[in-house]
């Protein structure tokens, strides 16, 4: 399972951003437990995204492409195909 916390202010930034990941979570078989944090404190650039404890993205929408990329990277670094 993949801890993933969404970092925004912004409420369409972060819905659209949660949707995205949601989505991405389902169609691949990946679970994931998110959560979104509105402490200005916390947040460097919106939306910042969190999975795991490491930032994996600051600044913008990301596509289905991109928020893929980070549970392989940190599930199965050296094979493509395991998520």
């Amino acid at each position: 399972m993949f801890e993933v916390k969404v970092l925004d202010n912004d409420y369409t930034k972060c819905i659209t951003t949660q949707k995205l990941i949601k989505e991405v979570a389902s169609e691949n078989g990946i679970t994931i437990e998110l959560e979104k944090v509105e402490d200005a404190a916390k947040i460097m650039s919106t939306p910042e995204i969190i999975v795991n404890g490491k930032t994996v993205h600051t600044g913008s929408i990301p596509d289905k492409k991109t928020i893929l990329s980070w549970f392989k990277s940190l599930c199965c670094p050296a094979d493509d195909n395991c998520c």
